[in-house]
């Protein structure tokens, strides 16, 4: 008797996609979206099939538009709908995030998250998520310029300035460039470094940053001085804004004369120590003013100032305006604070 024939293995199913659904926010930043997609699609081109697929989420709903802070519109594939509990939810933020975090978009990101969806945020995305207590005892990042009324508004939050940060089931990325890395990190876990450093090749990018990158420039890059002892004490100044160094003490503390540190100042940065100080109080007091809030009193005190005259007397030498007419007409209009309490 013949031997009966053998039925050929079925050859094993392809993973289904992994899906990613981007929430854009009015006024969304289009770099940081973009830098988080285009990995995606390069991705697939890579493998050779679709690993990854994804949708664009709005309150506006299937067919209606988000437009981010150039702009430029994008149709919506969905609404705040319930979604797979394998998807991951990317929050991309931008401007007046704010203003653009609803309380029915809060609700949806605690739900989505209770079930268990791996959620992120883009750039400012970082604060929806926070307000929606999703950060809560983890550790984050947000953009740079965000960072001093971030910490502000959730002091529960441990808040890095790394480039991007997986804290198990949330991710963060500071905005610009980083969300490339972030993807890139994601790619390289998903399908291998080899195909991350394929995509990363074909994006024509040369450097990929890990969590342990830091957001920002060098000091010595960002003012073009190369000299140990101004970056030393720039960077005492910008660690001691709440609470300023005399020149006297800053100059002591390198190891020079408060004249010396003076020459120094004028030399490399055409201003005295103490000009260059206020500079970056105010700068705070600004960022402050327009992403919390805090009172005027308030700010004013979290930026080394004993009073709020001599702080607006100050901030309008500088902005050629107010501390009360830079909060209310921020992007030319009134911030309601009935709209910020969630």
């Amino acid at each position: 008797m013949s031997e009966p024939a053998r039925r050929a293995s079925p050859a094993p199913k392809a993973a289904p996609p992994r899906r990613y659904v981007f929430l854009l926010l009015d006024r969304f930043t289009m770099l940081p979206f973009a830098g988080a997609i285009e990995p995606l699609r390069i991705a697939n081109r890579v493998a050779g099939r679709q690993v990854y697929e994804w949708l664009l989420a709005g309150e506006a709903g299937r067919g209606g538009e988000a437009v981010c802070s150039n702009g430029t519109a994008f149709r919506l594939d969905m609404g705040l709908e319930e979604l797979d509990r394998d998807d991951t939810l990317l929050v991309c933020g931008g401007l007046d995030v704010r203003e653009a975090t609803s309380r029915a978009i809060v609700n949806w990101l605690r739900r989505e998250a209770r079930r268990g969806l791996a959620v992120g945020g883009l750039c400012t995305g970082a604060w929806t998520l926070a307000r929606a207590g999703l950060l809560d005892g983890r550790k984050a990042t947000i953009h740079w310029e965000n960072q001093d009324g971030f910490v502000e508004d959730f002091a529960d939050i441990r808040l890095t300035k790394s480039v991007f940060v997986v804290d198990g089931q949330r991710l963060t990325s500071a905005g610009g460039t980083a969300s490339i890395d972030l993807m890139l990190k994601i790619i390289a876990r998903d399908l291998g470094d080899e195909v991350a450093n394929e995509v990363a090749d074909r994006l024509i990018y040369s450097a990929i940053r890990t969590d342990q990158d830091v957001q920002r420039l060098s000091i010595p890059t960002r003012i073009g001085v190369r000299h140990p002892k101004l970056a030393q004490v720039i960077q005492m100044m910008e660690a001691h804004v709440e609470d300023p160094i005399s020149p006297a003490d800053l100059a002591e503390a390198v190891g020079m004369s408060t004249r010396q540190l003076e020459r120094l100042f004028r030399r490399y940065l055409n201003r005295s120590p103490k000009r260059y100080y206020m500079e970056l109080r105010l700068q705070k007091a600004r960022n402050l003013l327009m992403q919390t809030d805090m009172s005027v009193i308030n700010v004013a005190l979290a930026c080394g100032f004993a009073s709020p005259s001599h702080f607006s007397k100050c901030y309008r030498a500088h902005y050629a305006t107010t501390p009360y007419r830079e909060r209310g007409t921020q992007g030319g209009t009134v911030r309601p604070a009935a709209r910020l309490s969630i």
